[in-house]
């Protein structure tokens, strides 16, 4: 987020600039499975992820916790996708304890996964939901927060005595409209579905291919390649938080992706991928070819 509160509340790097801030956030580990905090291989124990969060939750006292915000799925620290029955796990816990499940699917929602939410694929209801890009397309500025009924009807009694100058433009609201209908005329969602299921196919065959090619991960059309030195010990090919002149390699390799026409978003050791929702095969196979050929740049680069 680039607001100050919604930055600090995140582990993100650019929160830095503004320490100290505020108190009273306390982080947690993504379930990450490539590179477990724990120790685990990546195809090791999920249910180590739950335990984290509420453990953190218990140490903290679950009565002295007002939320669990996350990311549905992680997006600009690495495309993290939860293991199955993690969120279903956070929810269960959330209810037992009066604690609310924030969900921010700015980038995971209105059809980048493969579902108008990411949150759909657990089966979870949360009780608060931040959404942005894709309400709009980015065509005009356009933000909002979803809530449960329970939550709405607090205030009805109790005013939140706040507001922005452009809260509820007409444009805004206008935009989105036209835009939920495009989602639904077009059958994006469903097409990000299917043409996900491709895109992860063809993040296998990098993955096959190219050995600096460490791990790959997609749910529908949101997907990364993550880039490393040595496959066996998973160093990347650019520290976390990189400076400059570590960025090297993977500079190389945006730069040639910019030349071949492929303009998309590399941060550290992670090539990420979120192509338009109408895309067609012919043009996903048109995107991996050039990607094919900027992951030769890695290839040089690789010890392992």
């Amino acid at each position: 987020g680039a607001t100050l509160g919604a930055a600090i509340a995140g582990g993100d790097p650019r929160r830095l600039a503004h320490e100290p801030t505020i108190s009273g956030i306390v982080r947690v580990h993504d379930p990450y499975a490539y590179r477990c905090p724990f120790g685990y291989a990546p195809e090791g124990n999920p249910q180590v992820y739950i335990d984290h969060v509420i453990q953190t939750i218990e140490f903290e006292g679950p009565e002295n916790v007002a939320a669990i915000l996350m990311e549905t799925i992680t997006g600009f620290n690495g495309v993290i996708i939860p293991p199955d029955g993690y969120w279903q796990a956070l929810r269960e816990y959330a209810d037992q304890h009066g604690i609310l499940l924030i969900c921010d699917e700015v980038i995971a929602g209105f059809g980048r996964t493969g579902k108008m939410f990411a949150i759909e694929h657990y089966g979870v209801v949360p009780d608060i939901m931040a959404m942005a890009k894709g309400l709009t397309c980015g065509y005009v500025p356009m933000g909002a927060v979803i809530v449960r009924q329970h939550i709405a009807n607090h205030f009805e009694t109790n005013p939140f005595v706040c507001g922005l100058t452009f809260s509820g433009h007409p444009l805004g609201c206008a935009a989105a409209l036209a835009t939920m209908k495009v989602y639904e005329d077009e059958n994006l969602v469903e097409n990000s579905r299917i043409m996900g299921d491709r895109l992860a196919e063809k993040l296998q065959e990098m993955k096959a291919k190219h050995p600096s090619v460490g791990d790959v991960r997609s749910l529908g059309l949101y997907g990364l390649i993550e880039c490393v030195k040595n496959r066996e010990t998973r160093e990347p090919l650019a520290p976390w938080n990189a400076k400059p002149h570590e960025m090297v390699v993977m500079g190389k390799m945006a730069a040639r992706l910019r030349e071949l026409g492929l303009h998309g978003l590399v941060r550290w050791n992670w090539v990420f991928m979120s192509p338009p929702l109408c895309i067609n095969e012919e043009q996903l196979e048109e995107g991996f070819a050039i990607i094919d050929d900027a992951l030769k740049i890695a290839d040089e680069a690789y010890e392992g």
